[in-house]
C-alpha cells in the first residue's frame, strides 16, 4: 500500500490530509470546550443576578458596526412612532 494515491488531475497524500483533519478536530475539540466555558460565565452572572439574555444581546451589538447599530435604531423609532408607540 501506497501513502500518495494519485490521478490525472490530483494527489493525496495520506499523512497530509490525515494532519489535516487531525487540526480540524483539535480545532473542533477546542471549540467545544471555549463553549462550555461560555455557559459557565453565564451561569455565573445569571447567579449574581445578571440577565444573561441582556448580556447576549449587548455582546451581539458590540461585534456590529456602530453606524448600523445607529441606523436600525433610528427605523426602529421611526416604525414605533408610525404605530404610536
Amino acid at each position: 500500500m501506497t501513502d500518495t494515491v494519485t490521478d490525472a488531475t490530483y494527489s493525496v497524500t495520506a499523512g497530509e490530509l490525515r494532519s489535516f483533519i487531525e487540526r480540524v478536530e483539535r480545532l473542533e475539540a477546542e471549540k467545544k470546550d471555549i463553549a462550555e466555558q461560555q455557559k459557565e460565565v453565564m451561569a455565573e452572572a445569571k447567579a449574581r443576578g445578571y440577565d444573561t439574555k441582556v448580556m447576549r444581546k449587548i455582546i451581539a451589538l458590540r461585534k456590529r458596526d456602530a453606524n448600523d447599530i445607529a441606523e436600525e435604531e433610528a427605523v426602529l423609532e421611526l416604525y414605533k412612532e408610525a404605530l404610536g408607540m
